[in-house]
């Protein structure tokens, strides 16, 4: 295992990413700002079976963070005065037969009841299936070139039954997410990367964070995803660094980097992007699920103070996003692994970040005489 350290010495961190590579990931690249100021850690492969160790400011798929960048966006017109947050979506997408009773914010909120093209999984077990998608085995991987239109996505997914009346319930669904592109587009009449490079990148400075389209390739320099699947009884695995994103189109389809994901997020809390009065209406959690508008809102351990925070993987590609609430400490890290259909590296993922997190935002608990 190979493993790069910043110019503090951090063991905790650095035990913290070495146990996620003992746990299954082939490569963690992890970037914490606080009140010691900037580390860097860097911790097992860029590939396979290889020894060099994943660039520290490499570009990687960031999956559903996406969406926060696409929530900022959005929040970004509505100051402009382009959209009405709680204005019927279908007012901007007349043709795709949209409940008239689905608001920009139940969108953003993913409280629009609208079926997620990738696939729905019910509470009882069951799955049902949308578009080819990673958590289809083989399927994906030999289609994993097709390209698709953002509204051929949306058409699919209203084709199904909603999961629930608009506004009445909770629900992760890509499908609010393409239908914010379009909703961007038909509102502006400009494209939806043209308008995530005007009023979210540029004026950040986030020169290493594109809306790919279908684009599949990755810039360099970047560690390898890998996709494992069953076929003919034999485990096959295969380099999925390049595919066509158009598959997940808005619902996770950004490349960033460490760097640049810590710039954003601690620009948007820090009042940077977005009025206050739209900044508290992004931060403000759903009762029951903790999601605001394209963000989630959680508490941290003892009196470690409010998380905002928004994780993301897609083929082999991953990164979180964690930050207080005023943007002052960040922790960014870009995974590299093996992913599958089953999800195989679920259970390490989510307790390899509640170690993270816990170390780096978790709080002395308070004594009862001082509280």
């Amino acid at each position: 295992m190979s493993l790069t350290l910043g110019d503090q010495d951090r063991p905790e961190l650095r035990k913290l990413i070495k146990g996620m590579i003992e746990s299954g990931f082939t490569g963690v690249t992890m970037r914490l700002h606080d009140e010691q100021g900037e580390w860097v850690g860097s911790a097992g492969a860029r590939e396979l079976g290889g020894t060099e160790k994943p660039p520290v400011d490499g570009y990687v798929r960031i999956g559903s963070n996406t969406k926060t960048f696409t929530a900022a966006l959005v929040l970004r017109l509505v100051a402009e005065g382009a959209i009405e947050l709680d204005a019927p979506a279908a007012d901007h997408l007349p043709g795709l037969g949209l409940d008239p009773r689905i608001t920009v914010r139940m969108l953003l909120r993913h409280t629009s009841g609208v079926f997620n093209f990738t696939g729905e999984y019910h509470a009882d077990g069951t799955f049902t299936p949308g578009i080819p998608a990673t958590n289809t085995g083989q399927e994906w991987v030999d289609k994993r070139f097709t390209a698709y239109q953002p509204e051929e996505l949306v058409r699919l997914a209203l084709s199904r039954p909603a999961r629930f009346e608009p506004g009445t319930g909770w629900s992760y669904s890509n499908t609010n997410y393409v239908l914010l592109r379009l909703l961007v587009e038909k509102a502006t009449g400009r494209s939806f990367a043209g308008e995530m490079r005007r009023l979210v990148l540029e004026p950040l400075g986030l020169s290493d964070t594109l809306v790919p389209d279908g684009d599949p390739e990755l810039p360099e320099p970047h560690a390898r995803a890998y996709y494992r699947y069953e076929d003919a009884g034999r485990t096959e695995t295969v380099d999925v660094t390049r595919h066509d994103p158009s598959w997940i189109s808005t619902g996770g389809d950004m490349i960033s980097t460490t760097r640049d994901l810590h710039t954003f997020i601690s620009s948007l809390l820090s009042g940077k992007l977005l009025p206050a009065p739209l900044l508290a209406e992004m931060c403000e959690p759903h009762p029951e699920t903790g999601y605001g508008l394209g963000l989630f809102v959680q508490q941290a351990s003892g009196n470690g103070g409010t998380i905002i925070t928004h994780n993301g993987g897609v083929a082999g590609h991953g990164a979180l996003m964690y930050s207080t609430a005023d943007g002052s400490k960040t922790l960014i890290a870009a995974l590299n692994y093996v992913d599958d259909a089953a999800l195989s590296l679920a259970e390490a993922f989510q307790k390899a970040v509640a170690q993270l997190v816990e170390e780096v935002f978790g709080g002395q608990d308070t004594p009862a005489a001082e509280r």
